[in-house]
């Protein structure tokens, strides 16, 4: 009974260790570096993107805010422009070291 044990715990260690193996010179092989190369290309274009959209979305937001302050409908049409929108642009505008 224990030689039947030993010698599946073996056989079972060997398939493991040969699966193993066969991964690894698989990753080896050009289509596997193809293949991780592509995966990793993926993941910095998904971050890429969301950076991307991020920068997007905070530019509206400002666009937005400039255009309450200097009173620019969505049209293009000018009306009155709002002076204390105006004057808290200009204080964050200064207070971020730009002139």
């Amino acid at each position: 009974m224990k030689r039947l044990f030993w010698i599946a715990l073996g056989a079972t260690a060997g398939v493991l260790v040969v699966r193993k193996l066969t991964r690894a010179a698989e990753s080896l092989t050009p289509e596997g570096a193809a293949g991780q190369v592509s995966k990793t290309f993926g993941s910095v274009s998904a971050s890429i993107r969301e950076f991307a959209d991020d920068v997007r979305a905070s530019m509206a937001e400002r666009d937005t805010e400039l255009r309450h302050a200097l009173g620019i409908d969505e049209n293009g049409e000018s009306g009155p422009a709002d002076l204390a929108a105006l004057d808290d642009l200009a204080h964050n505008y200064q207070r971020r070291g730009t002139h």
